[in-house]
């Protein structure tokens, strides 16, 4: 197995179970705990592992309405937007796109009320040109990750 090989299989097995031992992920991989250890690490100053966190389900929390806002912004005023929206608690994701909107994100919120409140005290801000929301009525998927393709056998 090569070294990007390993690197691949072990984060295909990191996103299986995020909480696995050094142990068991040598074991899983055949490879030693000094081995995997080394590679974590490595990975981790890369910047490719960003942290280790819990997936939470935020509807099960109560957060039950899931809003797509589209913003056209003032070119200038861009980074200070992307910078507020990313600052706001419920603001889950945050792009700077291409195409007819400069900005989209997506927040989680309790109810219709929050979600147009929150709403409104983002429209009321200058730079906002124009906007288009969506409310998401079914999740088919979310927040998923994908397992990196690796040429071991």
């Amino acid at each position: 197995m090569t070294y990007e090989n390993l690197d691949a299989e072990l984060l295909n097995e990191l996103l299986g179970d995020g909480r696995a031992s050094l142990r068991s992920l040598g074991e899983e991989l055949d490879v030693s705990v000094t081995t995997v250890s080394n590679h974590l690490e490595a990975l981790e100053a890369e910047g490719i592992i960003d942290g280790y966190t819990p997936i939470i389900d935020y509807n099960e929390l109560g957060y039950d309405v899931t809003a797509i806002i589209h913003l056209k912004v003032e070119g200038s005023a861009m980074t200070a937007l992307t910078d507020r929206l990313r600052e706001q608690k419920q603001m889950s994701s945050v792009y700077e796109t291409t195409g007819d909107y400069d900005i989209i994100a997506v927040g989680k919120f309790e109810d219709t009320d929050g979600m147009n409140e929150q709403i409104k005290n983002l429209l009321a801000d200058v730079d906002i040109n124009e906007s288009n929301t969506s409310v998401v009525l079914n999740a088919v998927t979310e927040h998923e990750q994908f397992e990196l393709d690796s040429d071991a056998a």
